[in-house]
């Protein structure tokens, strides 16, 4: 049987950067993925960096990419009433902005780096199981091979095998679906401007968002079960530009789907020798963007504390991974919930909330304490990268 410190599940941004950030300390570990790099290095995901994550891809040497096909964002623009209004993140938070740069362009950086590295990663590796994870060699397996492991880090989503490891009588899962889901486009037409415009309407809510200087991203609220082929392109363009009170730029559809909103939480975030990270442990509603950027936040942690165990024996970074984890994926989630609450409309809704809704959002844009906790929030919690 084949042998690793630290057996990974998943080729996603958390699954890379703790691949990457172990390997920058001496620490093997090898990585599997059911998909093809094909598949990981063109799916199409949002790509919004914090502040610290900008800070980490620079730290640990994948800016190079970063720094000539990113676009950096001083703040974002929110439309309501028809009329647009600007909230300067960097003004706000001495220097802070964010920077849009795709998932899938950090995958590549991520896997390209590995690779060039000598890193183990290996694709197309379906029917993975883990086993032994309350042990002290837990092992990956899967049809054609086995890997024992000192500790396994599962980084495979959502709807991956390492939660479904865990016994349901060992983990406290918290849910919240929404009601509404978001209508989305991506387009082949240059961003009308450098910066995000959200935008609470009567109608619902509407994000316009760009992936390159050459592609649009945008979305409109829509019911959970919309059927996004009953939306002609010039429909949901115009739908577009009504919510945010804007004239987008068009071009050709290369997507139009729609995103479902939810929320989750699954605590703890290590059983036995079994640390899950990212997606597999929390799901956030996609307005405040903190996807990716709660990822790099779990494996910074993760990583640290494997450091520490090999190279000093210390186990206490382990032991506290999950309430450290915790304690800032709950934050987050309460911005996220907040945000998407402001912004949206929710159909259960009588007048009396939506005017508290909109009463709310006039106080935000109207007072220079509440745009800084925006700001602050938006632009990322503090992410310590002294160690890394």
């Amino acid at each position: 049987m084949e042998r690793t410190r630290i057996g990974i599940v998943g080729a996603g941004p958390a699954g890379l950067m703790l691949s990457h950030l172990l390997a920058r300390a001496g620490i093997d570990s090898v990585v599997l993925e059911r998909r093809s790099r094909d598949w990981i290095e063109a799916r199409i995901r949002a790509g919004l960096l914090e502040h610290g994550s900008v800070d980490l891809l620079d730290r640990t040497g994948l800016g190079a990419r970063m720094e000539k096909l990113a676009l950096r964002h001083r703040g974002i623009e929110i439309s309501t009433g028809g009329r647009r209004r600007h909230i300067d993140f960097m003004e706000a938070t001495g220097g802070k902005g964010v920077t849009v740069y795709a998932q899938h362009e950090v995958v590549k950086d991520l896997v390209a780096a590995r690779l060039e590295a000598g890193g183990d990663l290996r694709f197309e590796v379906e029917g993975v199981r883990l086993e032994g994870v309350d042990g002290p060699e837990p092992r990956l397996v899967w049809p054609g091979g086995a890997i024992a492991c000192d500790f396994i880090a599962g980084c495979d989503g959502y709807h991956g095998v390492s939660r479904a490891s865990i016994p349901p009588e060992a983990l406290t899962l918290f849910h919240r679906e929404f009601p509404y889901a978001w209508l989305g486009l991506l387009a082949e037409a240059p961003p009308f401007q450098d910066e995000l415009v959200y935008a609470r309407h009567e109608a619902g809510f509407a994000l316009f968002s760009m992936r390159s200087p050459e592609l649009t991203r945008a979305y409109v609220q829509c019911r959970a079960d919309e059927d996004p082929d009953k939306w002609t392109a010039g429909e949901l363009w115009d739908e577009l530009d009504r919510r945010l009170a804007v004239q987008l730029n068009r071009g050709p559809l290369l997507l139009k789907s729609v995103t479902p909103m939810r929320a989750f939480v699954a605590e703890p975030m290590r059983h036995g020798r079994l640390f899950l990270a990212g997606d597999s442990a929390h799901i956030v509603p996609p307005t405040g963007a903190k996807g990716m950027n709660l990822a790099f936040a779990d494996v910074v942690a993760l990583s640290r504390a494997l450091v520490r165990y090999y190279r000093e024996g210390d186990e206490a970074g382990l032991d506290a991974y999950s309430d450290t984890c915790l304690a800032r994926v709950w934050k987050v989630q309460r911005f996220s919930m907040w945000m998407t609450r402001l912004l949206h409309r929710d159909p259960a809704h009588d007048e009396f909330e939506r005017r508290l809704g909109a009463a709310e959002l006039e106080y935000l844009l109207g007072s220079d304490a509440a745009r800084r906790a925006l700001a602050e929030n938006y632009t990322g919690l503090p992410l310590d990268l002294t160690d890394v």
